[in-house]
C-alpha cells in the first residue's frame, strides 16, 4: 500500500504537496485578484513573486522514519489566460535511517482548463522501525524498495465535471532488516508486489483556487482495476472517494473539511488501505478498507503569514476488523503556520506538528495545504 498512497500523494500532495501543485484562478478573475491582494496585504508585493521559479527546503521528522531532508524545485507555467497555472518540478529527500526518495511531477491545465493532466514518477527506498508493527505488538525493522509511475488525464464533460483515465505501475518490495523482521514479513505476506492497473476518474471541481481554495468544493471518485494481464502479481480493485469543503469567514479565515474513503476487493495486504493523516507513517497501519475525516481551520495572522490548527480521525477495517472498535481509530491533532510564497499563485509553505495515538507523531516543513 505504500506504493499506493506515495503516488496518490504524487497526486495530490507531491504534485500538490507536493502538493500543492498548483493552480491559480480561473473562472472568475475579479473576485481571484481581490482574494489575492488581500492576502498579501497590497497589489504590489503580488508583483515581486512573478519568478516562474519556485524552490522550497522539505523537512519532516517522525520515529518510524527518522529526521528527512530535502529540497523541491519548481517552474510554473500557464497555457492560456484561462487555465490556472501548471506546474513541473522535481524533489529529493535523505533522512537519518538512510532511506532516499526521489521524484519527478507535473500538473498540467490547458485549453481553456477544459483538459488536466497529472503525472509522478518516483524511487525510494525508505527504511521504517516500527515498535508496534501492524498492532501485533511485535518490533519490526523493514526496508522499502518503491518504483512507481502515475497519470491521470480528465476532460471536462459540462460545466465543473471532468471525466477520463488514469494508469498506476508500482513494484514494491518490502525486506526485513533482521531475521525476525524478515520471518515476521514472510508469515503474514507482506513482502511487496509488482502491479499494474488502469481505472477511471469522476471528478467535479467548484473551487475558487486549486492551490488556497477560500470557497467551493472538490469530489473526486476513482478506481483503479489491478490485473495480472497488464503485467501484475495480483489481480485485485481498489476504490477511492474523496469530498472536500471550504468555507470563508471572517476575514480571509478559511475552514476546510474533508472525507476520505478507500476500498479494496481481493487485495493482498500489500495492497491494503492506510491511515491517511498526518502523524502517522503510511503503511505502518494497514486493512483492506479506510476512511477518515478532518476539518482545518486556516487562518491570517499577518500579511503573508498564517496559521492551521486541525482535527481528524481515521478507521481502518475489513476482515475481523470492525469500523467504528476503538482500537481500529485512529485520531489526529495538530496546528503550524504558514508563508505565502506565490502570491499570485497562492501557494504557501508550511510548518506543522501532528500528534496522533500510541506515540506517533510528526513535524513537517512542505509545499501547500495537505488537502
Amino acid at each position: 500500500m505504500k506504493a499506493l498512497k506515495i503516488i496518490a500523494i504524487l497526486s495530490s500532495f507531491f504534485i500538490i504537496s507536493l502538493s500543492a501543485v498548483y493552480g491559480q484562478q480561473a473562472l472568475d478573475p475579479e473576485p481571484a485578484k481581490q482574494a489575492r491582494n488581500h492576502a498579501s496585504g497590497s497589489e504590489d508585493s503580488a508583483g515581486k513573486d512573478r519568478s516562474p521559479w519556485l524552490f522550497l527546503p522539505l523537512f519532516s521528522g517522525a520515529p518510524k522514519l527518522g529526521t528527512s531532508l530535502g529540497a523541491m524545485g519548481g517552474y510554473l507555467h500557464r497555457f492560456d489566460d484561462v487555465s490556472p497555472t501548471s506546474t513541473f518540478g522535481v524533489m529529493g529527500t535523505y533522512s537519518n535511517t538512510e532511506s532516499l526518495t526521489v521524484a519527478a511531477f507535473s500538473r498540467m491545465y490547458f485549453d481553456q482548463d477544459n483538459q488536466r493532466f497529472l503525472f509522478g514518477a518516483m524511487h525510494g527506498e525508505v527504511n521504517n522501525e516500527y515498535a508496534d508493527y501492524l498492532g501485533t505488538g511485535y518490533e519490526v525493522k523493514t526496508t522499502d524498495n518503491i518504483y512507481a509511475i502515475f497519470a491521470r488525464y480528465i476532460y471536462r464533460i459540462k460545466n465543473r465535471w471532468f471525466v477520463g483515465p488514469q494508469v498506476l505501475s508500482t513494484n514494491y518490495i518490502i525486506s526485513g532488516n533482521d531475521y525476525f523482521s524478515q520471518q515476521f514479513l514472510e508469515r503474514i505476506g507482506l513482502t511487496g508486489f509488482s502491479s499494474n492497473g488502469i481505472g477511471i476518474v469522476v471528478e467535479r471541481d467548484t473551487r475558487d483556487n486549486q492551490n488556497s481554495p477560500d470557497s467551493g468544493s472538490w469530489v473526486n471518485f476513482n478506481n483503479v482495476a489491478f490485473r495480472e494481464g497488464l503485467g501484475g502479481d495480483y489481480t485485485f480493485d481498489a476504490y477511492s472517494f474523496t469530498a472536500k469543503k471550504f468555507f470563508q469567514h471572517g476575514k480571509g479565515n478559511v475552514l476546510a473539511s474533508r472525507i476520505v474513503g478507500r476500498w479494496t476487493r481481493g487485495a493482498p495486504p500489500g495492497g491494503y488501505s492506510t491511515v491517511g493523516l498526518r502523524g502517522y507513517t503510511m503503511g505502518q497501519y494497514l486493512a483492506p478498507h479506510s476512511t477518515l475525516i478532518e476539518i482545518e481551520e486556516r487562518y491570517i495572522i499577518k500579511n503573508r503569514w498564517g496559521g492551521t490548527v486541525f482535527v481528524g480521525v481515521a478507521s481502518l477495517y475489513g476482515d475481523d476488523l470492525e469500523p467504528f472498535d476503538k482500537g481500529n481509530l485512529y485520531p489526529s491533532v495538530g496546528a503550524g503556520i504558514t508563508y505565502m510564497l506565490k502570491v499570485e499563485e497562492k501557494m504557501i509553505a508550511r510548518a506543522e506538528i501532528a500528534i496522533g495515538k500510541n506515540e506517533n507523531y510528526g513535524v513537517y516543513l512542505k509545499f501547500g495545504y495537505e488537502f
